[in-house]
């Protein structure tokens, strides 16, 4: 790993590599035509709102999921079924979540027949392919796609919450919602900020399910840093600014695995 990431460094600080066979050196200059680049920045935009809203609602259903699996008014049977059924989605690779939500999202697939049957929509709408929708829908099937590894991890963490904790506060007289942000948040909290600082790294690099569904478009709408810099090297061939957008998407990563670490020792 470590001989790839030096030399992806390099050719940043310099122009014209792999091509030349002797390039020059241009220093930082690599960065700020990167940085002044507005798909950059569009692109940068779309994957914190993309990272941002990931992040949030895998926590959101990943906890109601395993709330509902750790309670004990559901028989263990439906459990069971719920379990098998909500963790459908991670054993999935991101290359057939990109194809089955092509076909369901497509123009004439299964969400615009529903739409137009309850009188919701009029039209047929084009989910991957429309710049109001295209967004929102890839971060959609992100959501759909990631939660399941929330719900595991929580769910081992509910579990291993003493049931004392829950049987004092029974007796003080604490209320459902009182126990759940007084015992239940603060026994998950080590957890939410791990899982969270790791989803974060993750879909910050994503690159398969764009590259799969709408290919950044329409009109750069999609845009994330991984297609961004996928496109600069293979598709216009500047490697010197493609080499400088990867270190930039580096950088991000390791800011974030940094405060993980750091958590992570803390809580060790």
């Amino acid at each position: 790993m470590l001989i790839p990431i030096i030399m992806v460094i390099r050719y940043s600080l310099y122009d014209n590599v792999i091509m030349n066979p002797r390039p020059v050196f241009v220093g930082l200059r690599n960065y700020i035509s990167i940085i002044n680049d507005e798909t950059f920045r569009i692109s940068l935009v779309n994957t914190s709102y993309f990272t941002v809203m990931s992040v949030v609602f895998h926590l959101i259903l990943g906890m109601v999921f395993a709330l509902l699996l750790n309670s004990k008014v559901v028989s263990p049977v439906l459990r069971s079924l719920f379990r098998v059924f909500y963790i459908i989605p991670w054993v999935f690779t991101a290359t057939i979540i990109a194809i089955i939500w092509r076909l369901i999202l497509n123009p004439s697939g299964v969400i615009n027949y529903l739409l137009q049957v309850f009188r919701l929509v009029t039209t047929n709408v084009e989910w991957f392919g429309s710049t109001r929708t295209a967004l929102h829908a890839i971060t959609f099937v992100n959501i759909w796609a990631g939660y399941p590894f929330y719900m595991v991890s929580l769910l081992a963490g509910l579990q291993g919450i003493p049931e004392d904790l829950y049987e004092a506060a029974t007796i003080d007289g604490a209320s459902d919602p009182r126990k759940f942000i007084s015992i239940t948040i603060p026994q998950l909290l080590p957890i939410i900020v791990s899982i969270s600082m790791l989803d974060f790294i993750w879909t910050t690099q994503v690159f398969a399910l764009v590259w799969m569904t709408t290919g950044g478009g329409p009109i750069h709408v999609t845009e994330v840093l991984g297609t961004y810099t996928y496109k600069l090297a293979f598709s216009r061939y500047q490697f010197s600014a493609a080499s400088a957008s990867a270190v930039i998407i580096l950088i991000i990563s390791m800011i974030t695995a940094f405060f993980y670490i750091r958590r992570q020792k803390a809580r060790d």
